[in-house]
């Protein structure tokens, strides 16, 4: 089992949530990150960033991109 902290655990459960609910963030899950101690800078970067893997990942789906081949090794 990965050792992983409460913060870093609700960083990724936000992360989680706002891939595949995003209608269902509230107020309520940013005061949870700010509990475990994100500042609202913190919280913007991680919002950002899962946000922009969302949008790449859905142009090159929607575009039928292909993966590069090293995705495809085992």
């Amino acid at each position: 089992m990965a050792n992983i902290s409460n913060k870093q655990m609700a960083m990724l459960n936000y992360a989680a949530k706002l891939t595949e609910r995003p209608a269902d963030i509230f107020k309520r899950d940013i005061e949870k990150l700010r509990e475990v101690g994100f500042k609202d800078r913190s919280i913007l970067d991680i919002n950002q960033i899962v946000a922009y893997y969302a949008f790449v990942n859905r142009i090159a789906d929607g575009l039928g991109v292909d993966l590069e081949e090293f995705w495809n090794k085992k």
